[in-house]
């Protein structure tokens, strides 16, 4: 990786100064943003966009946070509740991994998130990245967050390579605290600045160069953009014919369902033509506790 600038370099503290102003005139308006919601909507936020567009997000997150808006009152809703809220979100595991975070927080935090980094790693489905996230959105605390689209823009213009795909590296760390302003107020503008212009600008196969508010200081663009879209480990994966889909379809067709309602044998083999693979992915989805099988053969909603 080449040389990169420090914190208060002035090439730094220049993108700094750009980022900001650029955050302040183009940042999405999003319902969790700006201080309009809790830390706990910071969180939920955050658990929903993981591999998802904010898109597709902001009806699901609204609706979510007006039946649960706090950690105890997620705790005390059903799983079938839960799952169907969920909706067409997909990886539907965040949705019972929240609320096993949720009954935690409202157990031992009284309803609190904590606010250091090491106890909010403990909770259920809270990895590096969604604990930082909570500190600096939700908490304003200075930390560097660590996202895709934050690593794929500091990889650019600062080290002026292609950023990996994968899971981040100490390098990424490295580069992403070097390169954070020491004002923790200023820190936390200079991630959500950072992911937005990876999400809507830097982006990973056609960035908008001609838009960037600091491609006068891009390494990246200055070097020529060498290797540009080669940082993805592994191809869009198909959906048509996979577990996925097959998964898919199964909790669609129990979510129509009136509550505690059964799908009966004959309704589930109907769902799918190929019987191996629907057995697989409902006994994975039975695994994974997001249905119940009777003993019939029908399938539910867990309650």
């Amino acid at each position: 990786m080449a040389q990169t600038k420090q914190a208060g370099s002035p090439d730094a503290r220049r993108a700094q100064r750009l980022l900001a102003a650029w955050w302040e005139g183009h940042a999405r308006d999003l319902p969790w943003r700006f201080g309009r919601t809790t830390p706990w909507g910071i969180l939920v936020s955050e658990v929903m966009s993981q591999q998802t567009q904010m898109s597709r997000v902001v009806p699901y997150w609204t609706a979510w946070m007006k039946a649960w808006p706090t950690p105890q009152a997620l705790a005390a809703a059903s799983t079938a509740e839960v799952i169907t809220a969920w909706g067409r979100l997909g990886y539907p595991r965040r949705a019972l991994r929240l609320q096993e975070c949720a009954r935690v927080v409202a157990e031992q935090y009284q309803g609190r998130l904590p606010r250091d980094y090491g106890t909010l790693l403990s909770l259920p489905g809270i990895g590096d990245y969604t604990a930082s996230a909570v500190l600096a959105f939700a908490y304003g605390q200075r930390i560097a967050v660590i996202d895709t689209n934050i690593r794929r823009v500091l990889s650019r213009v600062f080290a002026g390579v292609e950023s990996h795909g994968g899971a981040a590296r100490p390098a990424d760390r490295e580069l992403a605290e070097r390169v954070l302003p020491p004002e923790a107020d200023r820190s936390v503008v200079w991630n959500q600045a950072t992911m937005e212009l990876g999400a809507t600008v830097c982006t990973a196969k056609s960035p908008a160069c001609q838009d960037c508010p600091v491609n006068g200081l891009c390494a990246f663009l200055a070097a020529g953009r060498p290797g540009l879209g080669q940082g993805r480990t592994r191809p869009r994966q198909r959906f048509q014919g996979t577990d996925r889909q097959v998964r898919g379809l199964i909790l669609a067709a129990l979510r129509e369902l009136p509550a505690g309602s059964v799908l009966p044998k004959g309704r589930v083999e109907a769902l799918w033509p190929d019987a191996s693979q629907l057995g697989a992915c409902l006994a994975s989805l039975d695994e994974d506790g997001l249905i119940e099988i009777e003993p019939g053969g029908g399938a539910r909603l867990p309650s």
